[in-house]
């Protein structure tokens, strides 16, 4: 595409009207969509190479830009700004549309209207009597007059009732948004400019910057590769290759926008930002199709990709029948290799078998959030009951009035009367429609709602950034957390406390005289070249504070170090310019080591290495001695420093590092720098250091709150294994005499694997319950024994898991885990995207914060239903017997609006924003399965309804001789309100407000007023609701059928109410146990409840989602916006058919939304990860060369076919969208719970 368009041009200079800049944003946009090879012709047909890209932009590959203000503000007019525009949110006007959606509402309203014209009619000379005895008895002109009001009045609640949820709405919007550019505010990123590095805000990059890109980077703009060292990107986001890419400057520089840097560190010219980068121009295409109207073509084009996907699947199935014979063909010789390779490689390889197909089908799914399943269920089951006894009030009464007026009063139909009647039943309807509204309880999802935003709001004081809402929910019920220790349980301010070095061990950093000049300089030189040149030592902030570590915080330590012995890193830094290095192995988990080459001026290379101590020492065969010459290392020397160097510092919690060296004379000829099992052997140990990084002091408070409410913390590190021992003691994890499991990586995988080399999950059953430590483990175990924990099938209820990660490899694990925890200040952007909530201050504590605001969700959940239902089964069963009996019911449909909004928003506000108290852990998790509604809350919801409903037909039915009033039953069409009736409804409301202050707990605690004070918002509704009702009764006259009452019928109603607090202690004395035929409700749906043809359906889906399967059964109109996925799959098909060589691969999921850069990396794991095997840790003495080189291929086969695996996942993920489409009706916008899926 790019190509034609410029054809025959060839770029001429010249050509350019621009004088400013030797570009323009259109070449540049061209340049950026060509790959690899082409680029780089491009690139040298119109720039000669990168370096005159970087002149004609003005920048300098060193220097960077200047940094002026005039000319940054120049590029952004030129070039664009590097942010890419929000969709518009929704107007305040929009959400009241939707809100009035709502199918009751617009019964209501139907019926309000007809109501309203029916009483303008005036029959003309009809006498009413003619028309029986309930049209009579009207003297008064002036009240017949006002016949009006009560369908105004409904019509006016009506519209109380839509504003407010749009208010809601409105305000949950804004703070998505405002949560949303929070987390992009966050984001920032280190470029050169004046020849300082210096980290500035996304936004504020500009074409001509030269960023330092380093592993676990997200591209915030396109660019090209002006220096780098072993860059390997993760493009998947963008192509759909889960391939990492390597990056080179001779072979593919470009790199571009919402991808991830998976390995390696460099620097890129920033050549594109915002809506002209590759993410910027998919988006721009996403919101421009977004608004199509064109529901016919959509339809077409909808039913082609149907047609078309059906051929792939059928196809697709095809393949993987050919590949299983294939494979079991194979498996004989396979077999054999696998056994050969076991301690070493193999361990660190999954089985590969994800594409059987067949035990695809038997994954346990991953479910969504199960409060709103569980929540969708109830909601639906209620509004059912709810429309049938609506349904039989309206009958009932009808059939009264026919039999009253018809049969035993004997009056024929006559033609006049006709109005009358239609005015009855208009009545008889707008009552049943009114029971139907205070049955189903809308309030719930917009409870769910409220609770959860005012939750992420809270939690963003306790320092959790929360990405998905569910995640708070979740939390709650989390059994397990697998922790890292680095920068989670420690402080992560590293300090190197101990050295072994010239062949003494040093228990506190030496002085610099005591160590030989030689060995000095080889130190610092290490230290200062071998290091990220990102991390550095800066000056303290405050005077007598420490000083402030930036960068990765190991290499931070060996810097401090450096500084201890009066070295100057920064200097030796001067001198080895980061551009002249000659090659970088960067760190990754499987290396665990670093190196860097320097070529010296003779033409000879020499280089540093450090690394985890053990790993490193067994490559060193030589070590500096006291006199500072290198004397032979053997095997026995080396144990002799394991034991009493290594172990000791280990013991005591100290993370050791072993520094060494190696020189290539001249004469040894070029090495083979990509081998790098034969670069890695024959180095000089230079030193051994214990770094410490001290246990946080909160932490072991924390841990122990953790375990008092039955959540096991479990500690997953790449530390030795006597360090992860010492410091798990120090937190609390381990205690002395415990049998529980701590162990490493490697013996974890032998013990979890069959002879095959793959994992059985009866294997892992055995010993995750026990262990609490696994050291030395590589981001594949941390993801097998998530997966495993969550699969797991030997304790009862599934364990809920939480995983803390930091580092880009531990995405998959975060992903794998019901709630992924990234760190805010170490976390790499990769572990951030793959994460559900960010831990803004690196802290475990705010684990436990986030484990009291998840139960505390869930706590105000039951509260809200608790209230919610007392109300509704009391509302339902007055406005039913009422109806059967005096044909009316005592409940006017204006009334009912306004218990409605009591019980609805006012109550989910009060009871949805109640703080969570240190109570919330000294509880066991609920667990997945657990009811909503517990015995507890059903014997509370029967009890005080008991208790409402004989108080409310006491004073229905004998109200009038007890206060000695006119009755109110059997008052014709158009009376005037009573006393009676405005007494009834008075004590009806005030009962519910008393026993809001009920709801407040629901484990059957005595004290319900308890912190009451510190929710102030429950205070000023409570008292506002009161206020409000005062008005209504004492001044709302006609419309409200009310009377204004006296003083002491008004004591009478609050006493009334207030005996439902006396009455709550009562119920709360009856010992649940014993009230067996209570029933539970509101369990989440149970696999074994599914029909087999649905889970059939279900076999593509990724995940079972209760609500959806809820949603269908009752077909309620609560359903997805899915035009928004199908039409950004499409502009994305059309993109990537116009643009990417990789056809066929992309994944639509990944697509659905590219919010701040991308807001799903895909990791490609389905119940297996092709992992990178580690360089052998066994001992290399005898055929360790041998070994060796066969361990860095991993399985040909595998890898050389991505689309196997992906293809996969990604029909999944298209038969997954292709089933929804089919199944579910067109989006309705109007519910709550849709609002709150389009604002995420």
């Amino acid at each position: 595409m790019a190509r034609n368009s410029f054809h025959g041009s060839k770029y001429k200079p010249e050509a350019n009207h621009d004088v400013d800049f030797g570009c323009t944003i259109k070449e540049l946009r061209s340049l950026m969509e060509l790959r690899g090879a082409d680029g780089l012709q491009r690139i040298q047909e119109c720039y000669g190479d990168v370096q005159g890209l970087c002149s004609r932009l003005k920048s300098s590959p060193v220097e960077g830009l200047s940094g002026h203000s005039d000319d940054i503000a120049r590029r952004k007019e030129e070039f664009g700004n590097n942010v890419i525009p929000p969709k518009k949110p929704k107007t305040f006007l929009q959400l009241v549309w939707e809100a009035l959606q709502d199918v009751t509402l617009i019964i209501l309203e139907v019926a309000a209207i007809i109501s309203l014209g029916l009483s303008f009619y005036r029959p003309p000379d009809a006498e009413r009597e003619h028309c029986g005895r309930a049209a009579g008895g009207i003297e008064d002109d002036g009240e017949a007059e006002a016949g009006w009001i009560e369908g105004a009045a409904i019509l006016l609640s009506v519209v109380c009732v839509v504003l407010v949820t749009a208010f809601n709405d409105w305000s949950k919007e804004k703070q998505f948004r405002g949560l949303q550019n929070r987390i992009e505010q966050e984001q920032r990123f280190s470029v050169v400019r004046g020849g300082q590095v210096i980290q500035i805000p996304v936004a504020e990059i500009v074409v001509g910057d030269i960023a330092q890109v380093k592993y676990g980077d997200l591209l915030p703009a396109d660019g090209l590769l002006i220096q780098g060292n072993d860059v390997k990107i993760d493009e998947s986001s963008l192509t759909g290759e889960s391939d990492h890419v390597k990056k080179t400057l001779d072979k593919d520089p470009m790199l571009l926008s919402g991808t991830h840097v998976m390995e390696g560190s460099g620097k890129m010219l920033v050549t594109a930002v915002g809506v002209n980068s590759q993410t910027g121009i998919i988006f721009t295409l996403l919101g421009g199709g977004e608004d199509d109207d064109d529901d016919d073509e959509e339809k077409k084009e909808e039913n082609e990709r149907k047609t078309r996907e059906k051929k792939e699947k059928k196809r697709e199935n095809e393949r993987k029948n050919n590949k299983t014979k294939e494979k079991n063909k194979n498996k004989n010789q396979d077999g054999t290799n696998e056994n050969k390779d076991k301690d070493g490689g193999m361990v660190e390889m999954e089985p590969l078998n994800s594409d059987d197909g067949e035990k695809k089908s038997k994954l346990p799914k991953k479910e969504k959030s199960v409060l709103q399943g569980k929540l969708t269920k109830l909601a639906v089951q209620i509004g059912k009951a709810g429309l049938f006894m609506s349904a039989i009030t309206v009958l009932i009464l009808v059939v009264l009035f026919l039999l009253d007026t018809f049969w035993v009063q004997g009056l024929p139909w006559t033609k006049e009367c006709t109005p009358i009647y239609v005015q009855f039943f208009v009545k008889f309807f707008i009552i049943g429609v009114t029971v139907l509204v205070v049955a189903v309880p809308e309030g719930l999802p917009l409870a769910v709602t409220i609770s959860l935003a005012y939750s992420v709001k809270k939690m963003m004081k306790d320092n959790n950034l929360v990405r998905h809402l569910d995640a708070c929910e979740t939390m709650g019920n989390a059994t397990a957390i697998c922790s890292d220790k680095t920068g989670t349980l420690t402080m992560n301010r590293m300090t190197v406390v101990q050295v072994y070095i010239a062949d003494r061990h040093y228990r506190k950093v030496p002085e610099p005289d005591l160590i030989p000049g030689k060995i000095m300089n080889l130190l610092t030189t290490g230290i200062s070249v071998n290091s990220a040149y990102t991390s550095k030592i800066m000056p303290p902030e405050k005077d007598g504070g420490l000083p402030r570590q930036i960068g990765n915080k190991t290499e931070c330590a060996l810097l401090g170090f450096s500084l201890d012995l009066r070295k100057d890193y920064q200097m030796i830094r001067n001198e080895y310019p980061e551009e002249n290095l000659f090659k970088v192995y960067t760190f990754n988990s499987v290396r665990k080591s670093m190196s860097t080459v320097l070529k010296n001026s003779d033409k000879s290379y020499r280089m540093f290495s450090k690394g985890a101590s053990e790993i490193l020492l067994k490559k060193c065969c030589k070590v500096l001695s006291a006199n500072g010459d290198a004397k032979v290392f053997k095997p026995r020397d080396r144990e002799d420093v394991v034991k009493k160097v290594i172990e000791p510092m280990a013991s005591e919690g100290l993370r050791t590092i072993c520094l060494a060296y190696r020189d290539f004379p001249l004469s040894d000829g070029e090495p083979d720098w990509d081998d790098e099992t034969d670069i890695l052997t024959g180095l000089t140990c230079i030193c051994i250091v214990g770094i410490e990084d001290p246990v946080r002091s909160e932490v072991p408070e924390a841990i122990k709150k953790c375990q008092r409410a039955g959540i096991t913390v479990r500690m997953v590190t790449g530390d030795n294994i006597n360090t992860a021992r010492a410091i798990a003691t120090k937190c609390g994890i381990l205690h002395p005499g415990d049998d529980f499991l701590c162990i490493e990586g490697k013996e974890f995988n032998r013990r979890i694997r069959n002879n095959l080399g793959e994992i059985e999950q009866e294997r892992l059953d055995k010993i995750w319950p026990k262990l609490r430590v696994l050291a030395r483990s590589s981001p594949t175990d941390k993801h097998t024994l998530v997966k495993g924990i969550i699969d797991s099938t030997v304790l009862e209820q599934r364990q809920v898991v939480a995983v803390t990660g930091d580092g880009t490899n531990d995405g998959p694990a975060l992903k794998k885990a019901d709630v992924g925890f990234a760190m805010g200040i170490a976390g790499t952007d990769v572990a951030k995207e793959a994460s559900d909530i960010i831990l803004t201050d690196d802290n475990f504590t705010s684990i436990v914060k986030a484990v009291m605001w998840g139960r505390n969700v869930y706590d105000s959940i039951s509260k809200f239903l608790q209230f919610q239902l007392t109300v509704n089964v009391v509302a339902v069963i007055v406005a039913f017997t009422g109806a059967c009996i005096t044909q009316d019911s005592p409940l006017k449909a204006v009334q009912m609006l306004w218990v409605n909004l009591i019980m609805d928003t006012f109550a989910s506000l009060a009871l949805a924003t109640e703080p969570p108290t240190e109570a919330l852990l000294l509880r066991k998790p609920y667990g997945r399965n657990k009811p909503l509604i517990s015995r507890t809350m059903m014997k509370n919801i029967l009890g005080h309804a008991v208790y409402q409903l004989t108080i409310i037909f006491t004073l229905l039915f004998a109200g009038e001789q007890i206060f000695d009033i006119d009755s109110g039953r059997n008052a014709p069409l158009h009376a005037p309100p009573s006393e009676h009736y405005t007494i009834v409804f008075n004590t009806f409301v005030m009962m519910q407000l008393f026993n809001e202050i009920n709801a407040r707990k629901i484990h059957g605690e005595r004290n319900v007023f308890e912190g009451i004070f510190n929710n102030l918002v429950f205070c000023t509704i409570v008292f506002g609701t009161f206020v409000i009702q005062f008005l209504i009764v004492q001044f709302g006259g006609k419309p409200f059928s009310c009377v204004s009452l006296k003083v002491d019928q008004w004591l009478w109603c609050v006493f009334l109410g207030f005996g439902c607090l006396l009455w709550g202690q009562f119920v709360t004395t009856i010992p649940t146990s014993r009230l067996k035929f209570l029933m539970t409700a509101g369990h989440g749906t149970q696999k074994e409840e599914i029909p087999q043809e649905e889970l059939e359906e279900m076999k593509d889906l990724d995940e079972i989602d209760h609500a959806e399967m809820e949603m269908r059964r009752g077909q309620v109109l609560w359903c997805r916006g899915l035009n928004r996925i199908q039409t950004q799959i499409r502009v994305v098909n059309a993109f990537r058919d116009s643009m990417s060589p990789y056809e066929g691969l992309e994944t639509p999921e990944s697509r659905s939304s590219i919010h701040n850069f991308m807001s799903h990396p895909e990791f490609h794991i389905e119940d297996s990860e092709p992992a990178i095997p580690l360089i052998d840790d066994t001992d290399p003495e005898d055929d360790a060369p041998t070994k060796r080189n066969t361990v860095p291929h991993p399985l040909p086969p595998i890898l050389s076919s991505p689309n196997q695996n992906n293809n996969a996942s990604d029909n999944r993920d298209f038969h997954h969208q292709k089933d929804l489409a089919k199944t579910i009706l067109p989006p309705t916008p109007g519910s709550p719970l849709h609002s709150l899926e389009t604002s995420l």
